[in-house]
Parts: structure tokens; sequence; C-alpha cells
């Protein structure tokens, strides 16, 4: 069936795909529906010579039957041209020879830096997280990286908390950005360059060369301005050259339902976000 119309969770699986290029060899470890299926979609469409490394089995080139939701699920490692143990993909990263991973974020900060380990104060936590599973040490030398969240949006009682996922500050670094209180990447003496895009719910980012902050890139169909600086906890930093994000196609939007037929991707994100429902230009 043609497509004729997508929703927010595509819209974000294509501009993670985007950020893929030919011959890039990419990876993301654990089970998560976004990267996965942007790695795959980039496969199929405009990086084929691409190299995807797909979760904890070290797949290389998986073709899955199906998305799975967990990472230990042998349809991951399904048709692969062959597997490489998960230990060597880390120290692939951590050499240097990865040209892109995929990190989200419960926390984003202005410099890129995420946290998916602790909300609150370390020693008192409002909330534990899951950890970063090799996030920090990867982030530090792998050669770009591209963050994500699928919750930029906030409501406005959220905002009134202060419950933003994009925030000035993160609470705890679990993948390092370009400035942290210990100093920059430079200072670090960190092999990798860094975050250079963050694609989200509301928009794309990329980061002001002199600064490091944030830069908005591009304005998803689905928002506006004003929506993206309310639900984002630091002020945005943006040129003339913002535009809309550019939309999907059609054979991308029925690769990505092919992709993910059990429909994984939509539980990343707030049901209400999921009715809006945007349509091809004819």
């Amino acid at each position: 069936m043609i497509p004729d119309f997508y929703t927010v969770d595509e819209l974000v699986i294509v501009c993670l795909s985007r950020t893929i290029k030919e011959n890039d060899i990419v990876f993301n470890g654990v089970a998560s529906a976004l990267p996965f299926t942007a790695m795959a979609l980039a496969k199929m469409t405009h990086a084929k010579n691409s190299v995807f490394l797909g979760g904890l089995q070290g797949a290389v080139n998986p073709v899955f039957p199906f998305l799975p939701p967990v990472s230990v699920d042998q349809a991951f490692s399904q048709n692969c041209d062959f597997s490489i143990p998960v230990d060597e993909v880390f120290n692939m990263g951590n050499s240097g020879k990865l040209d892109r991973i995929f990190f989200g974020g419960a926390q984003i900060d202005k410099y890129g830096n995420a946290n998916n380990t602790v909300i609150g104060d370390i020693s008192r936590p409002k909330v534990k997280l899951p950890g970063g599973a090799g996030a920090f040490s990867l982030s530090c030398a792998a050669k770009k990286f591209t963050l994500w969240s699928s919750r930029h949006f906030i409501t406005e009682a959220a905002r009134q908390q202060k419950n933003f996922t994009m925030t000035d500050k993160v609470d705890f670094i679990t993948t390092v950005g370009h400035v942290t209180p210990a100093g920059t990447r430079k200072e670090l003496g960190l092999r990798g360059s860094g975050p250079d895009l963050v694609v989200t719910d509301l928009g794309v980012f990329d980061f002001e060369p002199n600064s490091n902050v944030m830069r908005l890139k591009s304005i998803h169909p689905c928002t506006d301005f004003g929506t993206i600086q309310a639900c984002t906890a630091f002020p945005l930093v943006f040129d003339e050259s913002v535009k809309f994000t550019v939309p999907p196609t059609r054979e991308e939007i029925a690769h990505i339902r092919k992709i993910d037929t059990l429909n994984i991707r939509k539980k990343l994100f707030d049901p209400m976000r999921l009715e809006l429902k945007m349509v091809f230009a004819h």
C-alpha cells in the first residue's frame, strides 16, 4: 500500500537515517527501534554501501524479519553477512574506527552531554535510569555521533515543574558532549569529535562552531519555533539558515513500516503526538 501520510516517529527515523552517509560504519548497541530502523532504512535507500553493526550480537548488515523489542533477540542477527564479538565492536569504537554511533538521552544539554544514569542528585536520586552500557567510553572515541530524543515536546505542566528533556545542564554525564564541567573535549584529550547532530520529535540541531552550543537547524512540519523554545530549557541558538525539515518520501515511509511491522518505534512517543498525521504534498 502506498502511504498517504506519515507520523512524527517516522519523521524522526528518516532524519536519523539522513545522518548516515555512504560507506559509513555505523553502530547502535542496545535495542532501540529508532536508530535500528534508521540504519536499516539508510541501507535500503541513500547509503547502500554503509556498514550496519547491529546490536549486542555484533551482526554485520543484518536483514531482520521484524524489529524485536529487546537487544538479545536472535532476530537481530538474521540474514547478516557475518557476526563479530560485541567486545570487538567496542574495541573498534574506542579506537576511533566507527564513523557514527547513535545515543539517546533522558536528558540532553546544550553542549550535547546526555544523561541516562540518574535524574536528580546522585546521592538522593529522584529517578534511577538504566545507565550507559558503554556510552561514556564510546562517546569519547567515536568519530561522530548522533543524539536523539523522542520526548523533546513536553506539556505545560512539565514545563512548570522544569522537567525538560532538553536541559541547560544534565544531572549526570553518561555520554560526553562538547563541553563538560571538567573541560572541553580538546582539553580532556578525547579522540572523537563528539556529537554533530541532534534529532528530536520537534526538530534537527547541529552545534555552533565557536560556542559548541546546540543550534536549531530545521523545524519539523508538526511544530513551530515557539513550541520548540518553550520545550527547551536554554535559549535556542539559530541563524538565517533555519528551515523546515525536508519531509520524507513515500518510499521511505513504506520501508519503515516494513522494517518495524510490530510498531515498536511508536512506544517511544507520547500517544497524543502520534495522532498528528502529516500528509504528503502532491
